[in-house]
């Protein structure tokens, strides 16, 4: 069963972690291509930079959400699996623009807290104000960063999911 639900618009093009979606829709038991087709309506009336909330159970639909998202110039922002086996994916209409990073770091096949240990060591020997890009695909990746942003005082500017499980951290040192 599919439903659909509207929330008041709000400019998420900026933000480091997932927030109120401008829309959702509910896909949990349709089999693809119906998240994917839903999803694209759905997108359609929506301006740049508004996020959809797409729920789905359907197995298929991360690999081919990425994939779409790619081809069709979305982006996919955040997801989540959720207790009812359902995977949350929250859809940016359009990209958000380009950070510049003045240091990459490419972690990807190394393990928690791996990521966090090699972005430390980075990060001390930046200048205040640059931006440090950190990729991983570590699974605990995404709230470990986060929280240790938070408790360190270094500033996430931004974040995103760029294939199913990869995700692109924009760190500022401050």
């Amino acid at each position: 069963m599919s439903s659909l639900f509207s929330f008041p618009a709000e400019d998420v093009a900026t933000s480091p972690i997932k927030r109120e979606p401008n829309a959702m829709v509910d896909f949990t038991g349709l089999t693809c291509p119906g998240p994917i087709l839903g999803a694209k309506e759905i997108l359609d009336g929506l301006t740049d930079g508004q996020v959809l909330l797409l729920l789905s159970d359907c197995p298929g639909t991360r690999d081919d959400l990425f994939a779409w998202a790619r081809q069709t110039g979305n982006e996919v922002i955040y997801t989540e699996s959720r207790e009812d086996g359902a995977t949350a994916y929250y859809l940016r209409r359009g990209r958000a623009e380009t950070m510049s990073a003045h240091v990459r770091l490419d972690l990807r096949g190394v393990v928690c807290p791996g990521p966090i240990v090699e972005a430390k060591q980075l990060l001390k020997g930046m200048r205040a104000g640059e931006v440090l890009k950190l990729v991983s695909d570590c699974p605990g990746v995404r709230d470990d960063i986060v929280g240790w942003a938070k408790a360190t005082g270094i500033e996430l500017v931004t974040t995103h999911e760029t294939g199913a499980g990869v995700h692109e951290f924009y760190l500022r040192k401050r």
